[in-house]
């Protein structure tokens, strides 16, 4: 059984579907309006459009080397079909969106309940203000809610605003919260949260850590130091590292997720704050070139706006 295979199915309801398209308003709105205009007095899929199309895809921040394998896709499709005029190119290009995601995804994450590992442990990795500490009160929630007992390690112990942050969301979720005094060793919070956990036998460790890019051999040292640590406690740990990104600063999230795909084993995504954007798109690029799933979408402001990524509902919501 792999890692992620325990997870039980969940519907998306109502008010999920709800969040989500309101979330991508801003996104899909700046798409459509940009297809409208590629197609005005077009009746075939020519060269033209397709130009067009790719000027559009890469502003949406889907990314160059992504918005080129779908531009492929689809002149091979015309191709092919011979008959796809303009007034099908939506959902053409919504098919090899979906495609192209269910190609470079494992299986959609299904619910906010884990199985076989006792506690399961969360690293979270990201730089400062993308919403990494926010992102760890809404999962703590999310999993509590799914019937699950957590507790959050404030390793990030560099600022002090990271750690009572975090304090604030453990009070506002009813989580337990393990802190050290400021400029503590991140290690030894690590340590203290995982083995505290084993004793109060609670199912799930999220650690936060310090958002420092400062260099990539500092980052990867720090890193590998907390995760060795780990592992004295719980062996295999941490079970998901998980990387936030910010959607609405585009591009620059690619480069973030190269900078912490390099210095650690990052292997799920959370990307925030895409109802406050237009580079939604950026999802696609993401998913495409470090072939790493993206597990969670943050779509609003509220408490229960974190929602587990399905990319069929994503796509649906974006091409609607």
């Amino acid at each position: 059984m792999g890692l992620f295979d325990f997870f039980k199915k969940k519907e998306t309801t109502p008010v999920e579907k709800e969040a989500l398209d309101k979330g991508l308003e801003k996104t899909k709105d700046g798409l459509f309006s940009k297809l409208t205009k590629a197609v005005i007095g077009k009746s075939t899929v020519d060269d033209e459009v397709l130009d067009n199309l790719e000027e559009i895809l890469v502003t949406s921040d889907v990314g160059v080397a992504t918005t080129l394998k779908i531009i492929d896709r689809i002149q091979a499709r015309v191709a092919r079909d011979k008959f796809f005029g303009t007034s099908e190119l939506n959902n053409l290009l919504k098919d090899e969106i979906q495609q192209l995601l269910a190609e470079n995804n494992s299986s959609d994450f299904e619910s906010f309940e884990y199985g076989n590992h006792k506690p399961y442990v969360i690293m979270v990795v990201g730089v400062n203000g993308v919403g990494k500490t926010t992102t760890i009160g809404k999962l703590a929630h999310q999993l509590k809610q799914a019937g699950s007992k957590v507790v959050l390690g404030a390793a990030d112990t560099f600022r002090a605003a990271a750690v009572d942050q975090l304090k604030l969301w453990g009070e506002r979720v009813g989580v337990r919260v393990v802190a050290q005094p400021m400029g503590s060793d991140p290690a030894s919070v690590a340590y203290d949260t995982i083995h505290s956990a084993v004793s109060n036998g609670e199912d799930v460790v999220i650690i936060d850590t310090a958002g420092r890019l400062h260099n990539k051999v500092a980052l990867m040292n720090e890193l590998t130091k907390i995760k060795t640590v780990m592992q004295k406690v719980v062996p295999g740990a941490p079970h998901e590292i998980l990387l936030v990104l910010d959607a609405s600063t585009g591009q620059n999230a690619i480069e973030q997720c190269k900078q912490f795909t390099q210095a650690t084993d990052v292997n799920a995504l959370a990307l925030t704050k895409l109802d406050g954007t237009a580079k939604g798109g950026v999802i696609i690029g993401i998913s495409d070139q470090f072939k790493i799933p993206v597990k969670y979408i943050g779509v609003g402001e509220g408490i229960n706006d974190l929602q587990l990524f399905d990319r069929k509902e994503f796509v649906n919501s974006l091409f609607n």
